[in-house]
């Protein structure tokens, strides 16, 4: 894919490339036959697979922009947008192999695009995944004078007899939660009202960091922990905590017949989300629907497996949690409880 096409201006589209590229070059694999500049990307997927199955997603920033717009965050939005696609198809034990973005304006602005491009190379080399092309669209008349929107696209593997489906849940496995970074790239609606309605000052501290910093903190990438977690230990499930919040995606992978309990005092809540809550007069139930509530990821492993998988994420930097168990379902039961 081309980083510009026959609506931008060429000297502009030419510019970014060239800015661009040392980014680009960071993320590169070995499989990754072209770099970006072309019409297409070549990529083979390498011998080490015996079985293969592709396993790809899409996924964008949201609202969250409106916050990069206002106030001139546009470093961490990249980051978000790899971890979005990323760290969904890892929920199949899929590895991350190529990466492409979709960046649309009315006007190119160089310097926007390139720290947008740069916290997307970013991203990919936190998961491991080629950043191999994309598309810059400068289209008059569709967006507000330095508002951008974005989409980002993404490709993995995994073997056929490892892919992770949720079907072997069952009743007495174990919930683990993976401590996020903050509000990720969800709920941002509810914050910017939040925002909207508050008088706090966001350059002030919060929490060691300014308020801003602490809000627009960037999705967390699970990639790498667990894939290599993977190699050593059966995991039975797992939900990346997006839209929805812990209620409605530990749900998708679950199957029929069984619910996920959850304890609320099992996990330290972060500041921020106890902050939003009572800023926005938010009721609990809301907050578990809107938010992560300081759980970025979900496992679902058997007993016998909990010491090893603990200590082996908290060893590879994760803070991780015991947050719950899985029992039989009761008629016209929720398939996750938060107690």
């Amino acid at each position: 894919m081309s980083y510009y096409d026959a609506g931008v201006n060429i000297d502009a589209g030419n510019h970014l490339i060239e800015k661009i590229k040392p980014f680009a070059k960071r993320t590169m694999r070995p499989e990754a036959l072209t770099g970006i500049g072309g019409f297409g990307a070549l990529f083979e997927i390498s011998r080490k697979y015996q079985n293969p199955v592709l396993v790809s997603s899409t996924d964008g920033v949201g609202t969250k922009l409106k916050l990069a717009f206002k106030y001139d965050k546009h470093d961490c939005i990249g980051i978000d947008l790899v971890a979005m696609s990323v760290n969904d198809i890892l929920v199949q034990g899929a590895e991350p192999l190529f990466f492409l973005d979709y960046f649309a304006c009315g006007k190119l602005d160089v310097d926007i695009a390139t720290r947008v491009i740069r916290g997307i190379s970013e991203g990919c080399e936190q998961a491991g995944c080629a950043l191999i092309g994309g598309e810059t669209a400068e289209m008059p008349g569709m967006y507000l004078e330095s508002e951008y929107d974005l989409a980002g696209f993404t490709v993995g593997v995994v073997e056929k007899n490892r892919i992770i489906s949720g079907r072997s849940i069952m009743e007495g496995d174990v919930v683990l939660g993976l401590a996020s970074s903050g509000a990720h790239s969800n709920g941002y609606s509810l914050i910017r009202k939040i925002l909207e309605e508050s008088s706090i000052d966001l350059s002030a501290n919060f929490n060691g960091k300014t308020m801003i910093d602490a809000i627009m903190a960037p999705t967390r990438i699970y990639v790498k922990p667990l894939l290599k977690l993977l190699k050593h230990f059966p995991v039975k499930g797992i939900a990346h905590i997006t839209g929805g919040g812990l209620v409605e995606n530990i749900p998708r992978i679950l199957p029929k017949g069984v619910t996920a309990v959850l304890q609320k005092s099992a996990w330290d809540m972060p500041k921020l989300f106890h902050w939003l809550q009572q800023q926005g007069k938010i009721a609990n139930h809301e907050m578990y629907r809107v938010f992560n509530c300081g759980i970025g990821m979900v496992l679902i492993i058997s007993n016998e497996y909990v010491n090893a998988v603990t200590e082996e994420l908290r060893f590879a930097g994760e803070t991780v949690w015991s947050i719950g168990t899985i029992r039989k379902c009761g008629k016209g039961e929720a398939q996750t409880i938060i107690e």
